[in-house]
């Protein structure tokens, strides 16, 4: 049985996706980080970033959620596209669009919207339009595609469904209306039982909620500082 170390931010909620939706038994061990779980030496021995999700498999350790879901579905043979080279080309690249654009310009939106210390409206703007852009380049593909890799729910699409459904509060309560593609497959994707679950999973355990002084010194380090 594999050990699935998770909290219930995006990344870690679109690997439970997978998860269930492959009926893979998993240990779902709670990583705190608004108390400091992650910066635990038991943690980082896992992995040295810092960050969840991460998976052990026996002997094999994976961080990174992109790296997971592609490891978690090339060991299984589920939820990938028909075995073509350009499905391939089009899987690797999406998946690569999430993880270098969608999540990072997302996590900073997110963090000069709710969280910075200081309003900087330089860094709000910036941030809000690339969060969009992304979507946009998303909401674009999916008005011709059912699903981002030709008709076939893959890996990509849980990829995406994690981050989309914080898009409300990325982006404000309007956003969804200027991607109707995306809201689209999201609202099918988050109807599936495998996605219930996947969102409830955070809900077995008793993470903090207060994002008190002390939180944000653990989870914006440079704070401390």
């Amino acid at each position: 049985m594999l050990t699935f170390y998770f909290n219930g931010s995006p990344n870690p909620t679109k690997v439970a996706l997978f998860l269930e939706e492959a009926g893979l038994p998993y240990d779902a061990k709670p990583i705190d980080t608004r108390r400091g779980d992650q910066f635990k030496p038991e943690f980082l021995a896992i992995n040295p970033n810092g960050k969840v999700p991460a998976i052990v498999d026996g002997d094999v350790v994976v961080f990174d959620s992109n790296a997971i879901l592609l490891y978690l579905a090339e060991k299984t043979g589920k939820f990938l596209p028909p075995e073509t080279p350009a499905n391939r080309g089009a899987l690797l690249s999406w998946l690569m669009f999430v993880a270098t654009g969608v999540g990072p310009f997302s996590g900073q939106a997110v963090h000069f919207k709710h969280f910075a210390p200081e309003k900087l409206p330089y860094a709000h703007e910036r941030y809000q339009y690339e969060a969009m852009r992304h979507f946009s380049v998303l909401d674009q593909h999916l008005a011709k595609h059912r699903y981002m890799v030709g008709d076939t729910y893959t890996i990509v699409d849980m990829d995406i469904w994690g981050w989309a459904r914080m898009i409300p509060f990325i982006l404000g309560d309007d956003a969804w209306a200027r991607l109707p593609n995306l809201k689209r497959l999201f609202d099918e994707i988050d109807a599936r039982p495998a996605a219930a679950a996947a969102k409830g999973l955070k809900d077995r355990h008793a993470f903090k909620a207060e994002m008190d002084e002390e939180a944000r010194k653990i989870m914006f380090r440079h704070l401390a500082h």
